[in-house]
């Protein structure tokens, strides 16, 4: 079983390769779900590469980018071609985020999971408080049949658990895929829940 690595190296290997790979089908349908952007505000958690910021930003969004690995401002503004003037990064890691401007849009594609059950409810907890009324969160998040699951420093979760994260919020896509694949440092069995969920 191949198991992922999560230094800053990795990371920094892991998104130079991504600059081209194609838009997450996720990022593309909750852009199509919520409509025309008008201005309203993105936020991208573990933008990497920089591949769903452009697509918000080419969409109308203004977005605040986050990602923790050191080089994400040079990769994200090369893949997006220079400085945007409705764009926002921010370097930080998720357990060091405390914070998120009130939103429209919150955007987390494979991000998530990676980070302790601690990290990842206590930014849940944000993600949810930040979000403007009829606001949506686009994410995907790793399941218990997923061969990482059981990594000390991730999160998996049940099918009912997911159900329960969303709680309140109206799910408006709701895809899961639970078969063999290819990850980035090799084969391996992927458990995905693709959420796409409104507040009211």
């Amino acid at each position: 079983m191949s198991t992922p690595m999560r230094s800053d190296e990795h990371w920094a290997t892991y998104n130079s390769r991504q600059a081209a790979r194609p838009i997450r089908d996720l990022c593309r349908r909750v852009i199509a779900i919520a409509g025309p952007a008008a201005g309203r505000v993105a936020v991208d958690l573990g933008c990497g590469a920089g591949r769903e910021t452009r697509e918000f930003l080419e969409a109308g969004w203004r977005v605040l980018a986050v990602d923790g690995e050191p080089g994400t401002e040079a990769r994200l503004l090369r893949t997006i071609g220079g400085r945007h003037r409705a764009l926002t990064i921010k370097i930080t890691k998720f357990h060091n985020l405390y914070d998120l401007p009130g939103t429209d849009l919150v955007f987390a594609g494979y991000s998530l999971p990676f980070q302790p059950r601690d990290s990842f409810d206590r930014l849940w907890t944000l993600i949810r408080r930040s979000l403007h009324p009829g606001g949506r969160i686009a994410v995907d998040l790793f399941g218990d049949h997923d061969s990482w699951a059981g990594q000390p420093d991730m999160t998996f979760f049940s099918e009912p658990e997911v159900r329960a994260l969303f709680d309140g919020l109206e799910i408006e896509y709701w895809a899961v895929e639970d078969a063999p694949g290819q990850a980035f440092s090799g084969p391996k069995h992927w458990h995905v829940f693709h959420v796409v969920a409104r507040s009211a």
